[in-house]
């Protein structure tokens, strides 16, 4: 089993059809095809269903699909980290953020790192913390920026509390200065999609407040929320940074103690970073004690 027929494999996997994997690629079908074949020779088993409808994965297929990725990622790192020890300042960071800090401290810690190290790539992934994490732990990010769960965060990851993000009652109409949880009773709520960090900071709010919320519309991601309560559906529990640029809304500040929650800075704990995510790593962390930082985000 060799590395290259492991990048020929989750091609094709990826792109389920041969012809476009081997043009992606750079190779003939034929050399392809060759290659898949004696990799499925190797493994005992075959990794395609193949059919005039396309190509999915078998049992097989889908087994060794993470542990493929997981792999070619290592690999990747390996000679990352080798090119960079030797000069060629080649290398790229992956980086996970919520759409929070995508939108406010994430672009400001890209221009510092961009600027002290204009070589290094940069990939940038938006996404809710329960997404980052599973690509954290499939070895899709190096880094990632969540909300830390009150459960704690998975024992194979590493992570660092960095910021306190404080939540506001966002409307299109003004509220009040302050409003108060139970005052939420009354409002129809525009609430996230299930699986999305903020969809149970909101539900776990009004559930010690004594109530449970009742729904305008439901099911969307930040950047959905945030339009619908501008299109006047109700109110939502967002971030106070997350609705800086958004001229139509308005945020009520919750009366003290409010809620708030904890953003990490995450890594696999068994991986080392490679040199370039270990520098993103040290100019994340330098920004959020040097400042400045947005709105309603304390360092910690």
């Amino acid at each position: 089993m060799q590395l290259q027929q492991l990048r020929y494999f989750l091609t094709v996997a990826e792109l389920r059809h041969f012809t476009r994997a081997a043009e992606q690629l750079g190779v003939s079908q034929p050399t392809l095809s060759k290659q898949i074949h004696t990799l499925e020779a190797a493994l005992g088993a075959p990794l395609f269903d193949r059919s005039r409808a396309g190509v999915v994965l078998t049992t097989a297929g889908e087994t060794l699909w993470p542990l493929a990725r997981r792999v070619v990622a290592d690999a990747d790192t390996a000679r990352d980290a080798v090119q960079e020890v030797v000069g060629l300042r080649r290398g790229r960071v992956r980086l996970g953020a919520t759409p929070s800090l995508c939108t406010s401290l994430v672009p400001l810690v890209l221009r510092d790192f961009h600027a002290r190290h204009p070589d290094i790539e940069l990939h940038v992934n938006e996404g809710g913390s329960q997404d980052l994490v599973a690509e954290l732990l499939a070895h899709g990010l190096d880094l990632a920026l969540i909300v830390e769960p009150a459960r704690g965060t998975d024992p194979a990851l590493e992570t660092v509390p960095v910021l306190r993000e404080s939540l506001v009652v966002a409307s299109v109409e003004p509220l009040s200065e302050t409003i108060s949880l139970p005052d939420l009773r009354d409002l129809p709520l525009v609430m996230f999609r299930t699986g999305y960090d903020l969809r149970d900071t909101t539900l776990e709010a009004c559930r010690r407040a004594g109530f449970t919320p009742r729904y305008a519309v439901e099911g969307g991601e930040m950047d959905a929320v945030l339009a619908f309560v501008e299109a006047g559906l109700g109110v939502a529990l967002v971030p106070s940074m997350a609705i800086v640029n958004r001229p139509l809304l308005h945020a009520a500040p919750l009366v003290a103690p409010g809620v708030h929650r904890t953003i990490a800075l995450a890594q696999r704990r068994e991986t080392v970073l490679p040199h370039a995510a270990q520098a993103m790593r040290a100019t994340l962390l330098d920004h959020v004690a040097r400042g400045p930082l947005p709105v309603g985000v304390q360092p910690l």
